[in-house]
């Protein structure tokens, strides 16, 4: 497994980019040598970071912060309310009742009537 680098000039690094195609991986940077295809992921792992790792540090070992990741995943998909997404005229919702009013509205949009 590589990992990613933390100076940006090891991106345009000659070896770094042999190691990459020695392996057929293909960068995580854009076709302009951005790395912005990433920045949801970021934007959530900075959130988990924030609300998760930080305030309830120091861990006592992996197992503790992979069981903590799980009751947080939950939480953040069924009670953390969410203003960016909309829900009819609700302001804030949750993922997971978003989710649920999106299948219900295509699921009675997209009936299949076969004879």
């Amino acid at each position: 497994m590589l990992l990613r680098p933390l100076e940006p000039e090891q991106y345009l690094s000659i070896r770094y980019s042999q190691r990459l195609a020695d392996n057929d991986i293909v960068a995580s940077v854009g076709s302009k040598g951005d790395s912005y295809d990433n920045a949801m992921v970021e934007s959530f792992n900075g959130l988990y970071k924030w609300e998760l790792i930080y305030p309830q540090g120091p861990w006592r070992g992996l197992e503790d912060v992979e069981y903590a990741t799980l009751e947080y995943v939950d939480w953040f998909n069924h009670r953390r309310l969410h203003g960016e997404i909309l829900s009819g005229r609700r302001r804030f919702t949750t993922p997971a009742a978003h989710e649920a009013a999106y299948y219900r509205q295509t699921s009675t949009t997209n009936t299949v009537v076969t004879q």
